[in-house]
């Protein structure tokens, strides 16, 4: 009986977590428009996070992409209902595998190994989407810096990226955290 009840509640609390994503495009937007405005005044936006003069931001305003938004939204639902955070979902598919599956064409170097990610950003429990933008700007939390590097384009990989989706959801049971967030910023093959 004991081991009938565990896997009913294996089996319940997914589903529940289903059932309670809610999806929030407004707070994804909102990420989106601080981030552009952030690399066009880095210094002043440095400042109000305490933060020291960052060096060789990305000046390229970014383009909302649909697939990439898309792409993102799939993967925090996935998170969610699966009840886990990281880049490799517990399937072994990396970012670069779901962008590919959506038609964003991506360079067949990058899809060796279906575990890659190269455009990818997350974050989790935050009460909004600008507040895990500002945390990975801040870097707190992000081995070697990567997300800050990552969503304002300081390095010579990342410089060039100028299509970005985004998905923040909120999922008031069932799940481990209560928002997801999910940043891609990438560009066609090149």
């Amino acid at each position: 009986m004991r081991y009938l009840l565990l896997a009913l509640c294996i089996w319940v609390n997914p589903l529940s977590a289903q059932k309670n994503i809610k999806v929030d495009r407004r707070e994804a937007k909102e990420a989106y428009e601080y981030l552009n405005d952030f690399r066009k005044n880095p210094d002043r936006y440095a400042r109000n996070l305490g933060i020291s003069r960052l060096k060789n931001v990305s000046p390229i305003q970014l383009r909302w992409n649909e697939t990439l938004a898309k792409v993102a939204e799939f993967r925090a639902k996935d998170m969610a209902r699966r009840n886990y955070f990281d880049h490799v979902d517990p399937d072994g598919n990396g970012i670069n595998f779901y962008i590919q599956q959506a038609g964003y064409a991506l360079n067949p170097a990058w899809l060796k190994k279906r575990s890659n990610n190269n455009f990818e950003s997350i974050g989790a429990n935050h009460d909004s989407a600008v507040d895990v933008m500002k945390s990975f700007i801040i870097g707190k939390g992000s081995p070697g810096y990567m997300h800050r590097k990552h969503v304002l384009g300081m390095t010579e990989w990342y410089a060039p990226m100028e299509d970005i989706g985004i998905a923040f959801i909120r999922v008031p049971k069932g799940s481990t955290y209560k928002t997801y967030m999910v940043v891609l910023i990438a560009r066609h093959d090149w």
